[in-house]
């Protein structure tokens, strides 16, 4: 894929996803499709990204937005043709710019035909393709009580199905209509293998891997520990990052990528993994993958790691994250940056001020993640500082992730408003309202009702809007990106954290040989007096406010980039 010895293309790349049915509407039904992606296809190029994430296009019944695939090698209908496809990769390719598709192989649909064979019978060919279980011994089959063990669903609910037909449970980590593949059958990872050669065939330029790190699981099926407040145990430790994870990686190595030659990239999505583990998947050595998304970040607004507990930001919390992840990965191995995605609440509402400050919050955190040392990731929409919804019904929802939280949530005492402003900080509904492109109808998403409610703020924070506005989100990541592209010392200088326990700066040094960029963010709505020995003369490569400031004075939600290399003043 890369030579070990020498730093691979994507280091100094930037990608962006497209959560598909949320972009662009080309045909007026209110969903996005490949048609509305054609269309915006020069607005990415200017923006200046490399490669293009698209998450799932494949046939699905839509269970979970496309992340339940019933035909892996088939665009579905609500997306377009294939050859719609065709063209819009051709299209990509023209522009220089590379196209990754999602991989959902840890699961798949309840409706795929490998699936609908398995469930008929025990002695299916299929059967083994997936993972059934009997009863927990003393129970009686369907009984309250009789999963095979008592893990809980990541949606909600037990992670067991029951068959009455066959009289046994199907594992599924997530919703039941998404039953996990069985990776301990070789017919699978064949399958899995074969299916990955066609695309890459095809013409596609990688893979993001869907929780890639569950597709090993502990044999056993032991039960995972229930904590307090909690029905189902946490299976977790015993299929994330299983015992054979590794080997089935650089298995998919050798078979998928072996004497292909190419600039490929593979992505893979890894709750849960540890740097230490990290560094396992991504080390060039051990042939596995290029980079992985880690989510520590983006769970330390979480108490107990519970997704709808959550509290403020503790900064210093979060520059310990993001340092033992660069430290980590530094010498070794590669990182994924990002802080929103399709599954992520927008972060300019998360971690910034969405309200008075926005242009300014939403441009501080792009600065602060841009400027580390890995591969960024734009979620779509973010470039121009999109916020959370602020749905105030939860008719106005259709995560399903969401639905099932708030339905059990309100079952067990919490009331309806409580469970509402859990969802309006951290639902997935919240990155996946329409991209709003113009101030008209629709936001210029469709000439249709869309499938998802537009952001109500569309009229004032849209791509027509900003690009046009003196202080532009969009101009700023374009800056951003310009430098990854120009400036060795962001791809590949050492990062260095200063004052890791203050709770509203953010600093971090880049060096790189002579060079030595300092990089100042007050993540604070108030002024913030710099430490004296931050206070530091030098180049100002890029900020987010128009006028100079006071050189130990950092403005509200301000960012800095400042070259202060004492060996001349270039930028290096």
């Amino acid at each position: 894929m890369s030579d070990p010895h020498e730093p691979a293309w994507w280091t100094s790349a930037v990608v962006y996803q497209i959560y598909p049915r949320s972009f662009a509407d080309g045909s007026g039904n209110g969903i996005g499709d490949l048609r509305g992606i054609l269309a915006h296809l020069d607005y990415l190029q200017d923006l200046g990204v490399d490669v293009i994430w698209l998450s799932p296009v494949h046939e699905s019944p839509q269970r979970d937005n496309g992340y339940d695939i019933s035909n892996y090698r088939r665009i579905d209908r609500l997306f377009g043709t294939e050859a719609d496809f065709d063209e819009l990769l051709g299209a990509m390719h023209v522009r220089g710019m590379k196209l990754v598709m999602d991989l959902v192989v840890n699961h798949t649909s309840s409706e795929h035909p490998a699936f609908i064979q398995a469930r008929q019978s025990r002695d299916n060919p299929y059967r083994d393709y997936f993972w059934w279980r009997d009863a927990r011994p003393g129970f009686e089959p369907g009984e309250p009580g009789a999963e095979p063990n008592n893990w809980g669903s990541h949606f909600g609910g037990p992670a067991w199905t029951f068959e009455p037909e066959t009289g046994q449970y199907y594992l599924h980590l997530f919703t039941p209509h998404q039953p996990d593949l069985n990776w301990e059958n070789p017919a699978v990872r064949h399958e899995v293998y074969e299916t990955m050669r066609w695309w890459l065939d095809r013409g596609v330029d990688g893979f993001r891997m869907d929780v890639i790190n569950f597709i090993s699981k502990d044999l056993a099926l032991p039960d995972g520990l229930v904590e307090p407040g909690s029905i189902w145990g946490d299976g977790a430790p015993y299929f994330t990052n299983g015992p054979r994870i590794h080997e089935f990686l650089q298995e998919m190595r050798r078979e998928v990528f072996g004497g292909r030659g190419g600039d490929f990239l593979t992505v893979g999505e890894t709750p849960g993994a540890t740097v230490e583990q990290a560094l396992l998947y991504t080390d060039p050595y051990r042939g596995e993958l290029d980079m992985v998304f880690q989510f520590e970040h983006v769970n330390v607004d979480q108490i107990g790691g519970r997704k709808w507990n959550y509290r403020p930001l503790s900064l210093p919390d979060l520059k310990t994250s993001w340092n033992r992840w660069q430290r980590g990965l530094a010498d070794r191995g590669w990182n994924s940056l990002y802080l929103s995605n399709h599954d992520q609440p927008r972060h300019v509402s998360r971690f910034g001020n969405d309200g008075d400050f926005r242009y300014e919050s939403a441009t501080l955190w792009a600065t602060l993640l841009h400027l580390q040392r890995g591969t960024p990731y734009v979620y779509q929409g973010e470039e121009i500082g999109m916020t959370n919804a602020g749905f105030t019904s939860i008719d106005q929802y259709q995560d399903v992730e969401s639905l099932n939280f708030y339905a059990e949530a309100t079952a067990q005492g919490m009331q309806p408003e409580e469970a509402l402003e859990a969802l309006r900080a951290m639902s997935r509904d919240n990155a996946r309202t329409p991209m709003q492109w113009t101030a008209g109808a629709n936001a210029g998403f469709s000439a249709g009702e869309p499938w998802l409610q537009v952001n109500p703020n569309y009229p004032q924070i849209n791509t027509e809007a900003d690009r046009a506005a003196e202080k532009s989100v969009f101009r700023y990541y374009q800056d951003l990106i310009r430098l990854r592209h120009t400036q060795d010392v962001v791809v590949l200088g050492d990062f260095h954290l200063e004052d890791a326990n203050h709770p509203h700066l953010f600093a971090f040094r880049r060096t790189l040989d002579a060079v030595e960029w300092l990089v100042l963010a007050n993540v604070s709505s108030g002024g913030l007096e710099l430490p004296a020995d931050l206070s530091i003369p030098g180049e100002l490569i890029l900020g987010n406010y128009a006028e100079p400031g006071e050189a130990d004075l950092l403005r509200p939600w301000e960012a800095r980039v400042l070259n202060i290399s004492a060996a001349g003043r270039g930028v290096g």
